[in-house]
C-alpha cells in the first residue's frame, strides 16, 4: 500500500485529518517537533525529512503551514505527488499583511501563554466556527507548543520560496481569509466557498479530490 505522508497546519495537529477518506492509502501523520531557534523553514523540513524518512518518491501533502513546509520538502528531495492545501508555495502568492508583521513582529512580545488561548478569538478567521469543528480548533490550539507557534510565525514571515522542484497540486478555497485566493493565480483546483479549514469542515469534498490527484485521474 502506498503511503502518503500528511503535515497539518500551525496550531493544528493530527486531529486535523481524522475526516479524510483515502481508501487505498496508508497515511503517515508527520507530527510538529520542537524547532532549534536558529532553525528556518528549510532546516526544519530537513529535519522533518530525517526525523520521519520521508524517501525520495514520497506523495505528501501539507496544509497552511504543512503546505509551506510540502513545498520546502520537495526542493530538498524529489517527491511524487505533491499537493498542497490552503496554503501558499511561491512569493508572489505571499499576503500583504505578511509585511506588515516583518516590520512590526509583535508574536515576539506576546505572552507564551497567550499562544494557547487565543483560539476563541482567531477562529472566525478560519472558516466553520460551530459546533466540533470550532471545538476541536481551540482544543488543537490550546494543547499546541507555545515555543513552536512563536518559532513557526517568524519562520514563515521570513521564508524566502525557492524555485519549484516539480508539479504542485495547489488546492486552494475561494472564501480563505489567511491565504486569499487571489494571490494565488496559478492554484489547480479552487473550492467555492471553501475557507482555511476545509480540508475538515469539506473533507468528503478534498478527499475525493486528493484521491482523484494520487490516482492520476486529474490533471
Amino acid at each position: 500500500m502506498q503511503k502518503l505522508y500528511l503535515i497539518s497546519g500551525l496550531g493544528a495537529d493530527r486531529r486535523l485529518f481524522d475526516k479524510l477518506q483515502l481508501l487505498g492509502y496508508e497515511l503517515v501523520h508527520v507530527d510538529w517537533i520542537e524547532p532549534e531557534p536558529i532553525d528556518t523553514i528549510t532546516t526544519y523540513a530537513k529535519k522533518l525529512i530525517d526525523i520521519y524518512q520521508i524517501p525520495h518518491g514520497a506523495n505528501v501533502l501539507g496544509v497552511s503551514l504543512g503546505g509551506v513546509m510540502t513545498v520546502e520538502i520537495s526542493t530538498l528531495i524529489p517527491l511524487g505527488k505533491v499537493i498542497i492545501v490552503s496554503s501558499i508555495k511561491s512569493a508572489e502568492e505571499i499576503p500583504a499583511y505578511f509585511r506588515f508583521f516583518r516590520n512590526v513582529p509583535v508574536y515576539k512580545i506576546i505572552p507564551h501563554g497567550f499562544y494557547t488561548s487565543m483560539g476563541s478569538i482567531i477562529k472566525p478567521l478560519f472558516g466553520d466556527t460551530k459546533g466540533k469543528a470550532g471545538f476541536l480548533f481551540v482544543d488543537m490550539i490550546k494543547k499546541s507548543s507555545p515555543v513552536f507557534m512563536r518559532w513557526a510565525m517568524h519562520a514563515i514571515l521570513h521564508w524566502v520560496p525557492k524555485p519549484l522542484g516539480g508539479k504542485i497540486h495547489h488546492i486552494i478555497g475561494n472564501n480563505d481569509l489567511i491565504f486569499p485566493h487571489r494571490r494565488i493565480v496559478t492554484a489547480t483546483h479552487i473550492i467555492e466557498k471553501g475557507s482555511h479549514d476545509m480540508v475538515y469542515t469539506r473533507a468528503a469534498e478534498i478527499s475525493k479530490l486528493v484521491l482523484s490527484i494520487l490516482n492520476d485521474e486529474t490533471a
